[in-house]
């Protein structure tokens, strides 16, 4: 079930950013940095389809890592930049929907975001300079990975100017490269929200086995004293998914309408049932 789900959400990331390269970027020379940028240079000066450069490209740069790259890494990428590849070569065909440059740039950057951000969530890799950067990297381990592919996309960036020579294509590259990645950290933050729920109750021992044997979740049971009111109370403690809270608190209230219950939000959770996107 989870790897169909992961599988999936690859497929949807993939067509997502293929439909922003294809419908938004290359049509209208956007080089926002890596493989996809280097496909659109590729396309507008010779002439070689986004798809099938994107793929080129992309081997080349698995080749040229494959000491250093892992097995595992190696498949998930080849999976990611096929797809990816395919689709991309879809979404050319289609017309284009737009040659006004802001809205390319805003729908391009935003789409492109969050459909890397699905498949980064999916455990995928579409390639391109992540490659370079974790080859890089495996010779300068000092240095950052993001820095490292910021400097890589800048110098894609610098390229795209030197051969369209063109000032206000290579800023709005810039400002694609800054909204898709600031996309792909909204994904990742919002996949990585949880919810934890603490709860007063004169009925800790009841309302835990009943979430116990409901639910997938663990609950902490403290024995707790009410300094306000100076009696001995039972407090329940526990981590859920964020769509998980309502059911939670209609469980409580079955058993006590005056249970007092706080939820507070989590940025992430690393541990049993939870897993921590990256």
């Amino acid at each position: 079930m989870k790897k169909s789900r992961s599988f999936l959400m690859t497929i949807a990331g993939t067509m997502i950013t293929a439909f922003a390269i294809g419908a938004f970027l290359t049509p209208n020379k956007i080089v926002g940095g890596g493989a996809s940028g280097i496909s659109t240079i590729f396309f507008h000066t010779l002439g070689i389809q986004p798809g099938i450069s994107f793929f080129i490209i992309n081997i080349i740069f698995l080749l040229l890592g494959l000491t250093v790259l892992g097995k595992s890494f190696i498949f998930k990428t080849l999976l990611g930049i096929s797809l990816l590849s395919a689709f991309t070569e879809v979404f050319t065909l289609f017309p284009i929907y737009t040659e006004n440059l802001i809205l390319a740039t805003i729908f391009g950057g935003v789409l492109y975001g969050l459909g890397i951000g699905m498949s980064f969530a999916a455990g995928a890799s579409t390639g391109g300079t992540d490659i370079i950067g974790r080859i890089i990297q495996s010779k300068f381990s000092f240095v950052p990975i993001g820095k490292m592919l910021l400097f890589v996309d800048g110098i894609i960036i610098i390229a795209s100017f030197i051969i369209f020579r063109d000032i206000e294509l290579t800023l709005y590259g810039i400002l694609a490269l800054f909204i898709s990645t600031t996309s792909i950290d909204f994904i990742i933050s919002k996949l990585n929200i949880s919810r934890l729920a603490f709860v007063i109750t004169d009925h800790g021992e009841e309302i835990s086995k009943k979430l116990v044997t409901t639910s997938p979740r663990g609950v902490t049971l403290i024995d707790v004293k009410g300094v306000y009111t100076n009696t001995e109370k039972q407090m329940l403690f526990c981590a859920l998914k964020e769509s998980e809270s309502e059911t939670f608190q209609k469980k409580i209230l079955e058993i006590d309408e005056t249970a007092f219950i706080v939820f507070s939000e989590s940025q992430r959770i690393k541990g049993n049932g939870f897993y921590l996107y990256k």
